[in-house]
């Protein structure tokens, strides 16, 4: 039976005529939205059922131009494996005919002796190179048919089968054609799509660099990061030490985030008395407690829509974590006092400058709320890690001090830049902020601060603070009162460690090994004004 036994009739162009529902009519309608496994299924039916072939199998390049495949199959042939005939004739540029039971003999190739395992031996096989006719690409794939000798001698002399053939091969390169250019298209809008989302993240980054200051390495990739935590909904918990800038980092994940228009309420959960603490948090109802005449919003409903920043959360007592981690799982919370619960929208990002793993090993610090909190952990870098960074830091401290108090413009000398950059920090940026706002304030109008404007090196003056002999030259034959006498050392020793740090409690609760809670416990029992 030949193509025209089934209805189909061929122009001399290779394009089928008549109305005839054939199988390659049904191909053309197939070239816009055609896959090629779909267009060769329908080839291989057409000559199957036109000319009474036992198998057909239609093989197309990939688009390295280096394996065949596609022919229903997992097998996969590559063009210069000799070892199956599909390399044979790609390679000559001309059909291959040869008998089945040569072929098994001969070729050894695995694919192909699966391909042709069920087949007789007795059958002939055909396998013909598919080039494009339109100059697009020079070879498309392969042909392999197996029959009859008499069959396959009747369609390699069928002049209709050469135009099948021809209209085959326009279809496939077309297909491929556009399929390749879909495939192109997708990829430049991936590549579009990667290149704008990365253009963005580079441009929020640089947005920030306003607010957090520095062009070394570190703060380059603490920029990145939160923006990749700004695009999130995950809470984050901020790690470093003291005075590195957590609040700052907290605002700007707020402000980059999708609830920069809802409030961003925070807290210091170190500078609240344990009593008040669970108040300010959750609110409290009238009556709740003794002096609770009115009821009163606390900071997670006010941070509803928006983003609750807790500062110092090592600190806050367990009782309030384990409620702080209902709110954090499910948004319930009950305020002080109130019958029903309540709830809240809010994204939590907390800090602390404390180890929380050895806290949760002395059983201070709630292991669940841990990893609840640490869904996007960030280390903000010490100051002793980015020293490049303090220049630029020293002259926006500089430009901020002039304007907060309105003096006129000062720079500060490479000098003094030097002084600043050999000292240590363990306060990290606040304390140069400080050292800065000290030296501005002791420079003339219309200098430039200059390194005896700086005020001494604090590892000096801490080790004088620390020298054997005690405060007030007490001495121990002078001591008659030992508990007075260990009331005003200790009075002393916090007295000039909060002089040292120029009245920041953290800092000298940080170096005298102390919680700042207890630290501001012991100012009230021993009548320290300091502030």
């Amino acid at each position: 039976m030949t193509a025209k036994a089934i209805g189909m009739h061929w122009r001399e162009d290779g394009i089928p005529t008549g109305h005839a529902l054939s199988g390659m009519s049904h191909a053309l309608a197939l070239v816009e939205s055609a896959s090629p496994a779909e267009l060769r299924d329908c080839a291989g039916g057409v000559l199957q059922a036109g000319h009474g072939l036992a198998w057909v199998s239609c093989l197309y390049l990939d688009g390295s131009g280096r394996w065949l495949g596609g022919d229903g199959s997992d097998a996969r042939f590559e063009c210069d494996d000799f070892r199956h005939p599909y390399a044979h004739a790609i390679r000559q540029g001309k059909p291959l005919c040869l008998g089945l039971a040569e072929a098994r003999s001969r070729l050894d190739h695995a694919g192909f002796q699966a391909q042709v395992a069920r087949l007789p031996g007795a059958l002939q096989l055909m396998v013909r190179p598919l080039r494009a006719r339109d100059g697009q690409r020079e070879w498309l794939g392969a042909l392999a048919m197996a029959g009859e000798a008499e069959a396959c001698s009747r369609l390699e002399a069928d002049p209709e089968f050469a135009a099948f053939e021809a209209l085959l091969c326009r279809l496939w390169a077309g297909l491929a054609r556009h399929q390749g250019e879909r495939q192109r298209e997708a990829n430049l809008r991936r590549s579009l799509a990667q290149l704008s989302d990365g253009a963005r993240r580079q441009a929020l980054a640089e947005r920030l660099g306003d607010d957090l200051l520095g062009g070394s390495t570190a703060m380059q990739a603490l920029r990145h990061q939160v923006v990749r935590a700004a695009e999130t909904s995950l809470a984050v918990l901020l790690q470093g030490e003291t005075g590195t800038g957590k609040d700052r980092v907290a605002r700007a994940i707020h402000r980059l985030s999708a609830r920069s228009e809802g409030p961003f309420m925070a807290i210091n959960c170190a500078a609240i008395p344990e009593s008040l603490l669970e108040s300010e948090l959750f609110g409290h109802a009238k009556g709740a407690f003794s002096g609770a005449d009115r009821a009163r919003e606390g900071l997670i409903s006010q941070a509803d829509g928006g983003t609750l920043f807790l500062d110092e959360i090592g600190d806050m007592p367990l009782p309030l974590q384990a409620k702080l981690l209902r709110v954090l799982e499910n948004g319930r919370y009950r305020p002080l006092g109130a019958s029903e619960e309540r709830r809240a929208d809010l994204r939590l990002v907390a800090a602390t400058h404390q180890p929380l793993r050895e806290r949760i090993r002395d059983q201070r610090f709630r292991a669940d709320l841990y990893y609840r909190l640490g869904q996007f952990p960030l280390t903000l870098p010490p100051l002793r890690e980015r020293s490049e960074d303090i220049a630029e830091l020293a002259e926006a401290f500089v430009a901020d001090f002039c304007a907060r108090e309105g003096r006129s413009e000062m720079g500060i000398t490479p000098a003094a830049l030097r002084q600043l950059r050999e000292r240590d920090y363990p306060g990290n940026v606040r304390e140069l902020k400080n050292l800065i706002d000290y030296a501005c304030a002791m420079t003339r109008p219309g200098e430039d601060v200059l390194p005896a404007a700086l005020p001494g090196r604090i590892d000096a003056e801490a080790r004088d603070a620390d020298s054997a002999t005690p405060p007030g030259g007490v001495t121990a034959a002078s001591v008659q009162d030992l508990r007075r006498a260990l009331r005003d050392y200790e009075a002393e020793l916090i007295r000039q460690r909060l002089l040292l740090f120029d009245g920041n409690r953290a800092l000298a609760a940080e170096s005298l090994g102390l919680p700042k809670r207890t630290l501001a416990h012991k100012c009230r029992q021993l009548e320290l004004d300091a502030k």
